[in-house]
């Protein structure tokens, strides 16, 4: 199941593809929330009621003629880990971290594909980061390991942006504001339900900037994995439907390189993960 929320004159609709186009959910069976983070808390009971809707929908948008927003427009909580690829960590010069090294974003940071990703006057050095987002689909705590998988609603694509000089030449160290100005996590365009991800930590992950590849790894290099990073993270606050967690970059970031390359004004940037598609997001300065 593919789940992507269109942009209509009406607000954000939950839709489901089916058949190469967007059914409204809502709009079949009036019973089903018209968001995706809606949809998720209703339980497994609403996404079945959902893929029968999906049969009979009579509302459905052409995938060329409508303007997707993030799969999930309003998290509670955007959480994200730091150096959780090997060789990201070594190109940072940082330690390879024993356990996972978290900041988060704040909401108004998630656009979905094809919204600009916005260069803020004060910052010069800002540089990409493909990842894997997890999208939680059932809340708990403490959950344990074994059981993790089963919090998973499914997947989706991120851009974890990231204004450098903030993040790591502020006084302090400033990771929270470096990584939340608005724009800075662009995530879809579909959430891909867990069932049909054979194996999240087997996908390729590549960044694309101007069309030339500049990451291209796999989520098989995760220092911590998935499950692990589940268990984790609630055992620090309670999950909820719709939470998502960036589970890191690979190597082959801008400020790794010689010499370092920063996002401007006119770059298109491309997120690809296989079986969940392609991320693209214009740069432009902020307005």
């Amino acid at each position: 199941m593919r789940l992507v929320t269109v942009l209509t004159d009406r607000g954000p609709r939950a839709c489901l593809e089916h058949d190469g186009r967007y059914v409204d959910l809502q709009a079949a069976d009036a019973r089903l929330p018209d968001s995706v983070r809606g949809l998720l808390a209703a339980g497994p009971e609403a996404l079945a009621a959902a893929a029968r809707a999906a049969e009979r929908g009579l509302v459905r948008y052409e995938p060329g003629q409508v303007r997707l927003g993030p799969p999930i427009v309003d998290p509670r909580k955007v959480i994200c880990l730091g150096l959780n690829y090997r060789d990201h960590a070594i190109e940072s010069k940082m330690a390879i971290p024993e356990e996972p090294v978290l900041f988060n974003k704040f909401p108004t940071a998630v656009v979905g594909p094809g919204h600009p990703i916005e260069l803020p006057a004060v910052s010069s050095q800002v540089d990409y980061e493909a990842e894997l987002v997890v999208v939680i689909g059932r809340g708990g705590r403490d959950i344990d390991e074994s059981d993790a998988l089963g919090y998973v609603a499914g997947y989706t694509i991120g851009h974890d942006v990231s204004a450098r000089d903030w993040q790591l030449h502020k006084p302090g160290k400033q990771w929270l504001a470096g990584k939340t100005f608005d724009t800075f996590a662009p995530i879809g365009p579909a959430l891909v339900t867990a069932d049909e991800v054979a194996d999240p930590q087997a996908l390729g992950i590549r960044l694309r900037l101007n069309g030339q590849t500049m990451q291209d790894s796999s989520t098989a290099q995760l220092i911590f994995g998935i499950a692990y990073t589940v268990a984790y993270v609630s055992r620090i606050c309670t999950l909820e439907p719709g939470d998502l967690i960036f589970t890191g970059t690979p190597p082959g970031v801008g400020m790794a390189r010689t010499p370092p390359v920063w996002l401007q004004p006119g770059d298109l940037v491309e997120v690809e993960i296989d079986g969940l598609g392609v991320l693209s997001n214009p740069v432009i300065r902020r307005p």
